[in-house]
């Protein structure tokens, strides 16, 4: 079976959240999804659980930063092509997201930029030219 991620994210404003994610592609699995969290899927393996402060309390103990202040990690997802990389974060900026928090990347065989959510949660957007990566070990 091949494995699958859910990134749980804390948000402040769970219907803005979910727009914008449906605005950069992802699409609501209602099944998991209810007035306290959001399940966006990105792709058949990578789920984002947009969860709210109370629910989000409800994992852990934990303080939830301010990701607009802090980072703690860096998402990081790969594209086809470089105009992928470039027109996703094209529409995270369009939908109220900052584009490229972090720098530019852009090495010929690999490109990178990056977008931060309504949250701060920064997504980074990455292309790699298949001939250059190495086979593998």
């Amino acid at each position: 079976m091949s494995k699958q991620i859910f990134v749980n994210l804390p948000v402040t404003n769970l219907q803005r959240s979910k727009a914008f994610y449906e605005a950069i592609g992802a699409v609501n699995n209602p099944a998991f999804s209810d007035e306290t969290a959001a399940c966006m899927v990105i792709s058949d393996g990578i789920y984002a659980m947009l969860l709210t402060h109370d629910k989000w309390r409800q994992f852990t103990s934990k303080r939830i930063t301010d990701a607009h202040a802090e980072a703690q990690v860096l998402l990081c997802l790969s594209a086809d092509g470089r105009e992928e990389v470039s027109s996703l974060v094209g529409r995270a900026r369009d939908a109220g997201g900052k584009a490229d928090p972090t720098p530019v990347q852009d090495f010929g065989f690999m490109y990178g930029r990056s977008f931060e959510d309504p949250d701060g949660h920064i997504w980074e957007v990455m292309w790699m030219d298949p001939k250059a990566v190495p086979p593998h070990a």
